[in-house]
């Protein structure tokens, strides 16, 4: 198979976040793409050149505008040789799995897959999904058999704001139903970046859902060390600069885990292994810890200032990135309010929202008796956080970001 096989293939896209509309765009340079969304306003944006997530510039877009259509139109997915499924796998209340996401473009893909087409998901699910979930939604709606359309996995590696490992700079992790079809995912993704095959659809979920699992257990290891350290008056960042000074000890940085993979992947994992009658301790004890932190954090804004004025100094999920969903602050301010906090602020520049977590979200003016400097995004590198505490403040640097020097003669905490 060559590219005198794949050359006039055409790419459908389903689902343009975060990680399907980079992907749509690396496409387009080398294949007719079809981006497909159900949300109408998206697909207008992106129509007239405007990615809200700014993951793709106007000027990537009109580059390949003549590669690439938009569309909200279902029938268009008919077209598609490669059919690429990149839609949200979240947490239900219980945090199971909540599939719908997957399940709704199974089903709307099933309804028009034509023969010898390939449905590749690239959504982070538990191990198993693809084949058992996701295989007889497309068989049941396209009246077809495994055989007469293929099936493949290659999970997503997307990292928002982090141009050093785009789509295009990582390795590619892909999978198939069948021989011919993984040769053919090949020659297609190595047109963007590298590739390593995986002997099964199994291992490769697999592979993809334990590299977050391993963060969140080694980024609770250093949440539990933090608390630690600090009932026994210790700086916890010292304690760990001096183990990092032996070469076999990696360093983590303690603090609050939000995104869309890291808390979410390990339930995943989770949910499978309890469907083997599989107990799996270490994981969920470590998710247990991670969700603690916010409540460690609040515990400390109350020693700090009891009662006092509170300025929340950024709000996403990560710094430089304009989401809020799954933020790990919105958990920190309710556990504020639990420890009686009634007069908070947050600031928030990178959007445009008048409240965010039920707090006025506004440029700060006045003085406070604790600033939070939760997320360190570079819109706020300059800003003059000394100004704005009164006399007897305080500081919790929870990303430690801030320069320490600075306030040697203020209150100053990070975990």
């Amino acid at each position: 198979m060559n590219d005198r096989v794949t050359g006039n293939m055409t790419i459908v896209v389903i689902g343009l976040g975060y990680v399907g509309l980079p992907l749509a765009v690396k496409f387009a340079e080398h294949y007719k793409i079809i981006g497909y969304d159900i949300n109408k306003k998206r697909v207008t944006d992106l129509n007239e050149g405007r990615d809200w997530n700014n993951d793709v510039t106007n000027e990537q877009l009109k580059k390949i505008e003549n590669n690439i259509t938009f569309t909200t139109d279902e029938n268009e997915i008919g077209k598609g040789n490669i059919i690429i499924i990149s839609v949200p796998t979240p947490l239900k209340p219980n945090n199971d799995p909540d599939l719908s996401y997957v399940e709704s473009a199974s089903r709307v893909v099933g309804k028009h897959i034509k023969k010898g087409a390939i449905v590749v998901y690239e959504s982070t699910v538990y191990p198993g999904c693809t084949e058992e979930f996701c295989l007889p939604i497309l068989e049941k709606e396209s009246k077809m058999k495994l055989g007469e359309f293929y099936i493949g996995f290659s999970p997503e590696r997307m990292n928002p704001g982090d141009s050093a490992h785009s789509v295009d700079k990582i390795v590619k992790l892909i999978s198939a139903s069948h021989p011919e079809a993984l040769e053919k995912m090949r020659i297609i993704y190595s047109k963007i970046t590298k590739t390593h095959s995986m002997s099964s659809i199994m291992a490769a979920e697999s592979a993809k859902i334990i590299e977050n699992v391993q963060r969140d257990i080694n980024i609770a290891l250093f949440n539990e060390l933090s608390m630690l350290f600090d009932k026994l008056g210790l700086d916890s960042s010292e304690v760990f600069d001096g183990a990092a000074t032996k070469w076999n000890f990696i360093r983590y940085k303690p603090g609050l885990v939000g995104g869309y993979c890291i808390p979410v992947n390990p339930h995943y994992l989770a949910y499978k292994a309890h469907k083997i009658g599989f107990n799996p301790e270490f994981i969920l004890a470590g998710r247990k810890t991670n969700d603690r932190m916010p409540i460690f954090i609040a515990s400390k804004a109350k020693q700090l200032a009891p009662n006092g004025r509170v300025l929340i100094i950024g709000a996403s999920y990560k710094e430089n990135v304009a989401e809020l969903r799954s933020s790990r602050i919105k958990n920190l301010v309710e556990a504020l309010q639990q420890e009686g906090f009634i007069n908070m602020q947050i600031y928030e520049p990178l959007v445009s929202d008048q409240e965010v977590f039920g707090l006025k979200n506004e440029t700060p003016s006045g003085k406070f008796d604790l600033i939070i400097y939760a997320v360190a995004h570079e819109t706020l590198k300059d800003i003059q956080l000394e100004h704005l505490l009164e006399k007897n403040g305080a500081i919790i640097d929870i990303q430690r970001k801030l320069d320490r020097k600075k306030f040697d003669k203020i209150r100053y905490w990070a975990p």
